[in-house]
């Protein structure tokens, strides 16, 4: 399962994850640095990718043209990145099923 890293999120979570969540990559690896939401929001469509971001906008964008992309919205304030791989690694059984669930568009992660 791939997974885009959106730009709230570190970049070192790509390397940091590779082991359950191979060929993810950071929107700034992808040449998405400096895109809206609504460029990363194509850009997960075009390649069938799940983004995973910790703005609330791809809630909306999710509400609002539905799937694909679907996004997962990590819920968190201020953590660190150590905390946010620990959450991924420990919900990985979930985000997997959301990205295999045909009807699913969006999950929330606290």
């Amino acid at each position: 399962m791939r997974l885009p890293f959106d730009q709230n999120l570190a970049a070192s979570l790509v390397q940091r994850l590779a082991d359950v969540y191979p060929g993810s990559q950071h929107v700034r690896d992808v040449g998405l640095g400096a895109a809206d939401d609504a460029g990363v929001w194509a850009y997960a469509a075009e390649h069938g990718l799940t983004i995973v971001s910790k703005d609330a906008d791809f809630h909306q964008l999710s509400f609002l043209k539905g799937a694909p992309p679907k996004a997962v919205w990590i819920r968190r304030g201020n953590c660190s990145t150590q905390d946010i791989e620990k959450t991924l690694r420990a919900r990985q059984a979930d985000i997997v099923g959301f990205d295999e669930a045909s009807d699913a568009t969006f999950l929330i992660i606290d």
